[in-house]
């Protein structure tokens, strides 16, 4: 991966308030195909542009105060991108594609709720602690790509710099399934990181052990009753 990938500006802001201490990030970033305009607080996203569907999309919680804008933060965005755009050529011309620092990618795959035979549920892969934040992910269903039920979040930076990000696919289990999701980073000099699930019937309770349990108690309660009897004879004997 060189600099001419792309190109990332990071600003933060500290607050400190009654000994809390928050912080305020706001992250720009582009490459020749795409970009990045994002604004997060104590690492949870608050707003972020979305390029595809042409719009400023705000992710705080309802019930959190609404944010306010000057202007259209959408148009913002967009100027920023031209700029960041502008600046990435004069920095390739004048630096030659230096080599950047790299970091491989930490990936996990887990179902978001317990899994049941037949109900929907959700696989989430985790990517985490990579720079610089340019990857391919994709996911697949016994071997065939799937791209129906899928969803990524935006890029999340953390404190030192890497990058996490989260994909979703909507899937029902079925027994014997194999799920992959396979990320490539420039950072990953072994190839491809593929990450697997699979769908198993979950074991049925065992019956063995009561079916034991009831049938010694029984026996055992038969030779209480059978030498209490022979107890009784024998006294009526003497």
């Amino acid at each position: 991966m060189v600099v001419s990938g792309i190109f990332l500006i990071l600003i933060g802001i500290i607050h400190t308030q009654a000994k809390t201490v928050h912080v305020d990030i706001w992250l720009g970033g582009c490459s020749e195909s795409d970009g990045e305009y994002m604004f997060m607080l104590d690492g949870e996203e608050k707003a972020h542009a979305d390029w595809k569907a042409g719009k400023y999309v705000v992710t705080v919680p309802e019930f959190a105060p609404p944010l306010t804008f000057v202007g259209d933060p959408y148009q913002t965005a967009e100027a920023q991108q031209r700029i960041c755009k502008r600046n990435l050529g004069t920095f390739i011309e004048a630096y030659k594609n230096p080599v950047v620092a790299q970091a491989p990618p930490v990936s996990s795959i887990y179902p978001r709720d317990d899994v049941t035979l037949g109900t929907d549920n959700t696989l989430i892969c985790y990517i985490a602690d990579f720079y610089p934040p340019r990857l391919t992910l994709r996911w697949t269903k016994n071997n065939r790509n799937v791209t129906l039920g899928v969803r990524n979040s935006q890029l999340r930076v953390n404190d030192d710099g890497s990058f996490n990000m989260v994909s979703s696919l909507r899937f029902t289990p079925a027994e014997g399934d194999i799920y992959t999701c396979t990320v490539e980073h420039s950072a990953l000099t072994d190839g491809p990181q593929t990450r697997e699930f699979e769908v198993e019937v979950p074991p049925e309770a065992s019956v063995g052990p009561s079916v034991f349990c009831g049938v010694g108690l029984t026996l055992g309660l038969l030779g209480v009753a059978t030498g209490t009897f022979l107890q009784v004879k024998g006294n009526q004997c003497n």
